[in-house]
């Protein structure tokens, strides 16, 4: 079958290359002047079907053929072709490892690649060296029209998108490829022990993975560290590029257990209110209960109980002197009670349990080193607290922030940069992110829900409930939930209801934002099925927005689902489909949206 395959291939060329001529498009003694891009831009493929030529159609180098059928036959699940490692405590040097079966060794770094049919393991061991990266990569051939979409490293800000190949495009966590009508892609599993990002260009796939503790190498010593697990999705004929993200995020998260209920409560059902987006930190005790009140108010009877979420600012005492009484004074309404926390803020006397200043390019924020035990135990106190004043929900922030100095749209290819480490050698910052999210997990118990904001989401699969997958959206422009808000609504829904409940943020009911287009967001929001809270301005409730958050709500408590329909042409889809019916949104004002920044710090594309 490969000889014909081979044959038919060639056949190809020749017949191409005369046409070519034919047509005055090239000169076959000119050699040089038909490249590989040219070629895909001006011919379709032999074998339509098929969206990967691998390299072995191409040479004699060996890969993963094109079945019969033409099918997909992605090649990250075999050996790769070169393997490196980058050694070095705060300066590294990168060394081409060698292959011997399924070991590729060079300079004491030895790189084991355990290929499977269903998922590929890779793990790392360097007894005297620190390492900082492993970077694998497989020789294989896209056509000029594919489009690449990946992931964020925590929050993404607003620049989700399917985009033409781009050679030096780091996609954190998984990559999925569009051509024609067929889709297929390629991830690490949750959990990983690394920081996994893919490249994706012409002649071939990266994968890098991050072994750093901070900014400089980790040091193992004599752990063999299992860095990550790869996995793949081959869209069939006719699946959507949405369904085959989504088979991708399941195959990604197989053998993590995701809780369906916290307590009595369902994880896929969290409604109601948080007071952030009218309040800005200037909240009360009789605000929260008047929220209370209306989400009471306009939730369906008998159903699952809505919340009303505290956000930052009741810290004050002198106006809010007891937190155990208002969790209390929420609940006998028939409200369930959530708050939110910054566990990692610390003060800056913690002195030798503090994070390294010099993690931050910019502003400085203390944070406990949680691989010190009692910097661990300091932000798991936090939690603990809120769960003794009564909360149901706990919502923790800003984690990602401050162990890393950086937010997430400014990572680019590394999640960390300058010259630090954590207290501990020997752990990758993947694992010591883990460890405090499963340490957060034990602190709050099995019975409350945790939605996690600023968080690393691939590590936080089956320990937390709900994810805030995109940055801020906002109670006084309407520009920033556009951009950022309906972004990651389309782009992280697949994830929903199989890594967490995602939480594309609140729905803001202000009198700065156009009630046109904030009744669009409650609607969208609402049939995705995804997290659904409002931040209701006492001045911009009528009876209109009543019955808009009556009908939202009756509709959100069924467990809807929804799908973008234009999201291969648009970073915000305008075209959903729900319960197999379109929608349609219009999410431009009438004098069109603004072409200035937002305010969301950018580092590296």
């Amino acid at each position: 079958m490969m000889a014909l395959f081979h044959g038919a291939t060639r056949l190809w060329w020749i017949r191409h290359r005369l046409l070519l001529k034919r047509a005055g498009r090239v000169s076959i003694s000119n050699k040089s002047g038909m490249t590989r891009r040219n070629l895909f831009k001006t011919a379709a493929l032999p074998a339509a079907a098929s969206l990967l030529l691998p390299q072995s159609a191409w040479s004699s180098t060996d890969g993963p053929a094109a079945t019969e059928s033409g099918s997909l036959a992605l090649p990250v699940l075999s050996q790769p072709d070169m393997v490196f490692a980058f050694a070095g405590d705060t300066q590294a040097e990168r060394h081409t490892l060698s292959r011997s079966g399924a070991d590729w060794t060079g300079s004491s770094v030895r790189v084991r690649f355990a290929a499977g049919a269903r998922e590929a393991a890779v793990s790392l061991e360097s007894l005297s060296q620190p390492v900082q990266r492993v970077h694998l990569r497989w020789k294989c051939r896209f056509p000029a029209n594919s489009l690449a979409l990946g992931d964020a490293w925590e929050r993404s800000y607003g620049d989700l998108e399917w985009r033409p190949l781009q050679a030096e495009r780091a996609m954190p966590w998984y990559a999925m490829l569009h051509s024609g009508a067929r889709t297929a892609g390629f991830g690490v599993k949750t959990g990983a022990a690394s920081f996994a990002f893919w490249q994706v260009d012409p002649e071939g796939i990266s994968l890098w993975l991050d072994v750093r503790n901070g900014a400089n190498g980790v040091q193992l010593g004599k752990r063999q560290l299992t860095m990550a697990t790869i996995v793949t999705h081959t869209g069939a004929a006719g699946e959507s590029a949405f369904a085959a993200t989504r088979a991708l995020c399941r195959a990604m998260a197989e053998g993590t257990k995701v809780p369906a209920k916290r307590g009595t409560s369902s994880v896929d059902v969290i409604y109601g209110s948080n007071d952030w987006y009218y309040a800005y930190g200037r909240n009360s005790p009789d605000g929260l209960l008047r929220d209370a009140d209306l989400v009471k108010s306009v939730a369906p009877a008998g159903g699952e109980k809505p919340f009303t979420v505290i956000d930052d600012g009741y810290q004050d005492p002198a106006r809010f002197p007891s937190m155990a009484k208002l969790a209390e004074d929420i609940r006998s309404r028939g409200v369930l009670p959530g708050i939110w926390i910054r566990p990692l803020r610390a003060p800056a006397t913690a002195g030798k349990i503090l994070l390294p200043a010099s993690r931050f390019a910019g502003e400085i924020s203390p944070a406990y080193d949680t691989t010190i035990p009692e910097g661990l135990e300091a932000a798991a106190a936090v939690a603990t607290e809120a769960c003794g004043w009564g909360y149901d929900l706990i919502k923790h922030d800003f984690t990602t922030f401050e162990l890393f100095g950086m937010w997430g749209s400014q990572m680019g290819a590394s999640p960390a940069q300058g010259n630090w480490h954590f207290n501990d050698r020997t752990v990758t910052s993947a694992e010591v992110v883990t460890a405090l999210y499963k340490r957060l997990r034990t602190a709050c118990g099995e019975d409350r829900i945790i939605l996690g904001c600023n968080t690393v989401g691939h590590l936080s699969v089956g320990i937390f409930d709900a994810s805030r997958t995109g940055d801020d959206v906002s109670g006084k422009e309407w520009e920033r939930t556009r951009r950022t808000g309906v972004n990651t609504l389309a782009f992280r829904l697949p994830q929903h209801k199989v890594f967490y409940s995602i939480d594309a943020d609140c729905v803001a009911l202000t009198e700065d934002v156009p009630w046109s287009m904030s009744r669009q967001w409650l609607d969208v929001v609402a049939r995705s099925g995804s997290v659904l809270l409002i931040s209701p301005d006492p001045k911009a409730i009528g009876n209109e927005q009543r019955a808009a958050l009556k009908e939202a709500f009756a509709r959100y408590v069924h467990r809807p689902a929804s799908e973008p329909v234009d999201w291969l042409q648009t970073r915000t889809p305008r075209s959903w489909k729900a319960a197999g019916a379109p929608e349609a949104y219009d999410w431009t004002l009438p004098e069109g949206e603004s072409p200035f920044p937002i305010g969301i710090q950018r580092g590296p594309d």
